[in-house]
């Protein structure tokens, strides 16, 4: 019996089948055995051999610094050497490539550098084994004049994206014109890059792309439209929250919707909550989440930073995350620094301009022991950090080493990934953040 039809018995019953249940477990052992044994090869041509290179070799010590990392020395800072070797345009030694490979299979976030820094010898290599074929949907930097129709799924996205920036209107029209040829997944993504140089012209095909069978397509296309809150989904969920969150003075009440109908559902509004949470509760948070920020102030009688303090009532944990998740969808700089005084949330720090971000983690940082909440914190703030944020760190570090020693172990670990590298020559009261901090300096000039 074929291991298919072996699987499909094991799936249906074995009774249905009239396979007596020790029988199919017998026949599947066996065709185990059978499958690792080894299989009889089948004809075929050796492939044909890689294209040449167009791109440089890092240099030597850059290399040999490679070697070492993906051997353990300092692993945490391969993404960063892959990164800053995929802007200088160059590429790693072939050998070195199938090792980078297998890591890209299982981290998700390196694939794109990958895509650059292996060149044509690791699209070749993506092509022979499936466990690698990610690398097909990177950037394979396609000649611009033909990019849109032969390119792979990252340069069409890269392409899409760049004259996104240079003109708005044509990306959309080009996007317009054979979007329904396009993959789910790619639709997806597309969506999102008209989040750059958006505006009220690009309303029509957003309003469009809620009706997309495919739901991460349409919860992206609500979540940009949450942005303008002249749009039809905006007007639609501005009506709902007037009716679901009311103010009395000082005082607010929330109600949540007593179902989830389709229209709901269309204007991006998830049915099932994650686990742990109540369902009612989910749609209130999703409803305010989409409801522009400015529509909050008239209708409460209250400016940001009040609302943000008032107390809510038994829903006040939704409404509150509601309005976290709006402002992070429509990039509010009031509203998460409103938010970010109730709750100091991470996700609050990155709509803050940068300067401002590096000082309030800095003041939580001082105000606070050294704990997880905080690790967290710090690790939703991009490297490199400010001056101010960095001298906190520094002195939180060295006074938790020296009455918790053991407490200082994760927060060092991220000071060495988010310092400016040239501070390793004012960090030496802590020799291992000093040792990383000088291991990035180096790292990034071989890479010059």
């Amino acid at each position: 019996m074929p291991w298919e039809e072996l699987v499909s018995t094991a799936l249906v019953g074995a009774d249905r089948r009239a396979v007596p249940p020790e029988s199919l477990l017998e026949r599947a052992a066996e065709q185990v055995v059978r499958m690792r044994a080894g299989r009889r090869p089948g004809r075929g041509r050796p492939p044909a051999p890689a294209a040449a290179e167009t791109m440089p070799l890092v240099p030597g010590a850059a290399a040999d610094r490679l070697a070492r990392m993906l051997a353990g020395e300092q692993g945490r800072l391969l993404t960063e050497w892959l990164e800053t070797a995929a802007a200088r345009r160059v590429r790693v030694p072939a050998e070195m490539i199938p090792g980078l490979l297998d890591l890209g299979a299982r981290d998700r976030s390196i694939r794109a550098c990958l895509g650059a820094v292996t060149g044509v010898r690791g699209r070749w290599l993506a092509g022979l084994n499936p466990a690698w074929a990610y690398l097909l949907a990177e950037p394979a930097h396609v000649p611009p004049d033909e990019v849109w129709e032969l390119g792979t799924s990252g340069d069409r996205r890269a392409f899409l994206a760049a004259l996104r920036r240079r003109d708005p209107a044509a990306a959309r029209e080009l996007l317009d014109r054979g979007w329904s040829a396009e993959t789910p997944e790619d639709r997806a993504v597309f969506v999102t890059i008209l989040a750059d140089g958006l505006g009220m012209a690009d309303e029509p095909f957003l309003e469009a792309a809620l009706d997309d069978r495919r739901r991460e397509v349409r919860q992206a296309a609500a979540d940009i439209l949450t942005r303008l809150p002249r749009s039809r989904l905006a007007l639609r969920m501005t009506a709902r929250a007037r009716r679901l969150v009311t103010g009395n003075g000082s005082r607010l009440r929330a109600e949540p919707p007593p179902h989830c109908d389709d229209a709901m559902e269309r204007d991006g509004v998830r049915a099932r909550p994650p686990a742990g949470m109540e369902t009612r509760g989910w749609w209130l948070q999703q409803v305010v989440a989409h409801t522009p920020l400015s529509f909050w102030p008239d209708h409460l009688g209250m400016p940001p930073d009040e609302i943000a303090a008032a107390r809510i009532g038994d829903w006040q944990r939704e409404v509150r995350m509601g309005w976290t998740r709006a402002a992070i969808l429509q990039r509010d700089a009031t509203w998460a620094r409103a938010l970010f005084e109730a709750e100091p949330l991470t996700d609050l720090l990155a709509v803050l301009p940068p300067e401002e971000r590096s000082r309030r983690a800095a003041e939580l940082v001082a105000g606070h022991p050294v704990d997880g909440q905080m690790v967290m914190m710090l690790g939703g703030v991009p490297r490199p950090w400010g001056q101010r944020l960095a001298r906190a760190v520094l002195n939180k570090i060295v006074e938790t080493t020296r009455t918790q020693p053991w407490n200082a172990g994760e927060l060092i670990r991220l000071a060495g990934e988010r310092f400016d590298p040239a501070m390793h020559e004012y960090a030496g009261e802590v020799p291992e953040l000093a040792a990383t901090l000088r291991f990035r300096f180096e790292m990034l000039k071989e890479l010059e």
